[in-house]
């Protein structure tokens, strides 16, 4: 087989996003690593084109959407399409169910097999926003059929996520799960002195972690409810969110007004300073009920950190007995808590890692390829600093 230019698209990119950007990364370094030509084109504020470790990243103006904590989108069709047909990809790859569904289309009538990524699911992310359960459904199941007509193969990584479109008849989904980096998150960077910065030196005391964007569907109030409630139960814990977004400052002020110990880092931008702070924690929050993988949750597991997350999300399906699931109030979240503390630490902390080993990226890597029926080609992978065409800059 030869090299393929596998172009990739994505919105709601930005550089402190989360498991988003880490996908995009560690995707396109596999890719390029199995011999491919990767080109990823994001939304920024201002135009760039780079080589990176995950091949070529091209930045085209985007327009920022309010509200969302610095969110842009590719929203120039001409100016996309005119990229698009410039650079000719062997195959597309879009990280966006909405705004870039017509790119499918556009990929269908250039005889371009096509993937769209289900990074999240449309009903469930409706429903966070308000949207009444049977209106949210009856909305993503005319979206779902337009964007399974629209692309070659639809990808989904968990059965979860995969059932929205399994429920619309779609042919043409397959699964592939996405990794986690076990070299860089591993129980061995848990710090006791980090740890007792933020527990206030207490040693009875418990740890909790909230690594997540601050927006509505990641519900990140849940946090601030769990720790409340276990401390109504004379629970001595205290939470620390890692993450940024445009819920912080109203997050901010009500752990203020209702005198809760919790620390707010904003973005933590060095991946094994939070790999530190996954691995000192001990449990992690993950209350999205809409979350289809959940890439923190599987970091933290890898750090051997077990979570509570959502019963109504993907994750149970990940975390496996390595974590809780409960149901979306506080009570629910707490009893979890306590009754993962009730295992010895040794025990409950083992358990997380173990399920973490079962996804590694390069398997993640060869059923993204497998979904493009593309293999790896028997060539090295190019130096960094070159152009995909092999070309210095």
């Amino acid at each position: 087989m030869n090299a393929l230019r596998i172009v990739r698209l994505a919105n709601f990119v930005t550089p402190s996003s989360g498991g988003l950007r880490t996908a995009l990364h560690a995707l396109g370094s596999g890719y390029r690593t199995a011999g491919h030509e990767p080109v990823l084109i994001v939304p920024g504020e201002r135009a760039s084109d780079e080589d990176t470790e995950q091949g070529r990243v091209i930045t085209l103006p985007g327009t920022e959407l309010p509200g969302t904590g610095g969110y842009r989108v590719l929203a120039a069709r001409r100016r996309l399409r005119d990229v698009l047909e410039d650079i000719a990809p062997d195959r597309l790859e879009v990280s966006d169910r909405t705004t870039l569904r017509w790119t499918g289309e556009w990929a269908r009538r250039h005889r371009i097999p096509s993937v769209m990524v289900s990074h999240e699911t449309a009903d469930g992310v409706l429903r966070t926003w308000g949207v009444p359960g049977a209106a949210a459904a009856r909305a993503a199941d005319r979206l779902n059929t337009r964007s399974a007509w629209a692309y070659s193969r639809i990808v989904c990584t968990t059965e979860w996520a995969e059932r929205e479109f399994l429920r619309i008849g779609a042919r043409n989904v397959v699964r592939a799960p996405l990794g986690v980096d076990l070299d860089r998150c591993r129980p061995q960077r848990r710090d006791p002195a980090l740890r007792a910065r933020y527990t206030r030196g207490g040693a009875p005391d418990v740890l909790l972690l909230l690594g997540s964007r601050l927006s509505v569907e990641k519900r990140p109030g849940a946090a601030l409810d769990t720790l409340a409630e276990l401390r109504r139960r004379g629970v001595r814990a205290s939470l620390v969110v890692a993450g940024e977004g445009p819920l912080r400052a109203g997050l901010a002020r009500r752990a203020g007004a209702q005198g809760l110990p919790v620390v707010f880092l904003g973005h933590v931008g060095d991946r094994a300073a939070m790999a530190g702070l996954q691995a000192s924690a001990d449990i992690c929050l993950a209350p999205g009920p809409a979350e289809t993988f959940g890439l923190s949750a599987l970091e933290a597991l890898a750090c051997g950190t077990p979570v509570v997350a959502s019963a109504s999300s993907a994750l149970p399906e990940v975390i496996g007995d390595a974590g809780r699931a409960a149901a979306d109030d506080a009570a629910s979240f707490a009893d979890a808590v306590e009754d993962l503390l009730a295992r010895p630490e040794d025990t409950r902390r083992a358990a997380a890692r173990a399920r973490a080993e079962l996804f590694g990226w390069d398997t993640s890597v060869a059923a993204f390829l497998a979904a493009h029926d593309a293999r790896p080609v028997a060539s090295a992978p190019r130096p960094h600093g070159t152009c995909p065409h092999g070309t210095p800059r």
